[in-house]
């Protein structure tokens, strides 16, 4: 349910934590879910649906994901982009996205997707793979985080707008601007991970807390 957008201080932030604590431990139990018991053939639909969100919304994420679900497995490039007519606002590139990196993920681990997360002992190597394998198309540190978040994995910053410019307004960087290097983005993340300590608030939950705080709303 959409609600108010709030001002981002700190004594909001707590409120609006026990205002919606429910809410989010039940959103954050079904991200939980999806990794423990989703296919792998689900997996990689919430891959793509990061692919969606990236350089657009969540909304037309959950739109573009509806329109090409039955495709998702062996649907060709041009069968894709008929799908996503006015459904999203790149339909051939993410189209393209998709049929790359499907292909490479069948090369790679015959999309096995669980299996291969799993194998990462390092978190932080995880999501390089996602965010740095040029055939892992349309990710980026934003959206790989993103997506980890999704499939149950925990500690990954989803630094969006909507994230930089609670910081930013709360202090704890010096820029609302999204991070550009692999480098920054670490160092973004480890000031959120240390707020959210100070204030004494689980990381995971932050996220969706200062989220839901700009947009009135809590979605995937």
């Amino acid at each position: 349910m959409r609600r108010e957008i709030q001002t981002v201080t700190i004594e909001n932030i707590r409120a609006t934590h026990r205002a919606r604590k429910s809410e989010i431990d039940l959103r954050l139990a079904e991200f939980a879910n999806i990794g423990l018991r989703g296919s792998d053939e689900r997996l990689f639909e919430e891959l793509v649906f990061c692919i969606f969100t990236a350089g657009a919304s969540a909304r037309m994420g959950l739109r573009s994901i509806e329109a090409v679900r039955s495709l998702l497995r062996e649907g060709t490039h041009e069968e894709l982009i008929e799908a996503l007519q006015k459904k999203h606002r790149y339909p051939r590139a993410r189209s393209g996205y998709i049929v790359v990196t499907r292909d490479y993920l069948n090369e790679n681990c015959g999309m096995r997707l669980r299996a291969r997360l799993a194998s990462f002992n390092d978190p932080i190597a995880r999501r390089d793979w996602l965010a740095r394998e040029r055939r892992i198309k349309g990710l980026g540190y934003k959206e790989a985080s993103h997506y980890l978040r999704n499939i149950g994995f925990r500690g990954y910053a989803i630094l969006d707008k909507h994230i930089l410019r609670s910081l930013h307004e709360l202090e704890v960087i010096d820029s609302p601007l999204p991070p550009t290097t692999r480098r920054r983005y670490l160092e973004v993340e480890e000031s959120l991970r240390r707020f959210a300590e100070r204030i004494n608030i689980d990381f995971d939950e932050l996220d969706l807390i200062l989220w839901s705080m700009k947009t009135g709303e809590i979605l995937k």
